[in-house]
This record gives structure tokens, sequence and C-alpha cells, in this order.
């Protein structure tokens, strides 16, 4: 389950599509929560559940 959270930011400049954007707003609007603060909950969730990469047959593991 994601559960948002507050943690200390460091700024970092992203370009993202303008509805990702306007998603993200409304989320972080309902959760009381910055959308920077919300960006960065997303991005460690995504990364902590990021699928193993596949391998091209013929490919070794380097």
């Amino acid at each position: 389950m994601f559960y948002v959270q507050k943690p200390e930011m460091v700024n970092k400049t992203f370009r993202l599509p303008e509805e990702l954007v306007n998603q993200l707003s409304t989320v972080a609007q309902q959760q009381g929560v910055s959308m920077n603060n919300l960006v960065a909950q997303c991005c460690a969730y995504a990364l902590a559940h990021l699928a193993e990469p596949t391998k091209e047959p013929g490919e070794t593991k380097a």
C-alpha cells in the first residue's frame, strides 16, 4: 500500500508532461503535501518496485 509521507526535500528540476503535472497537483492537494514531496515518494515507490530487466537472447550478465 502507498502512504504519503512528509520527509525533508532537496531542490532539483525536472520536465514532466502537463497532464501528469495536473494529476500530481490534484493528488498533492487532496493529500495535503507538496507536489515535490509527492513526486519524490512516487519515484521512490517506483524504484522499489521496479521489475528486473529482461536479458536479450545471448546476452550475459556483466
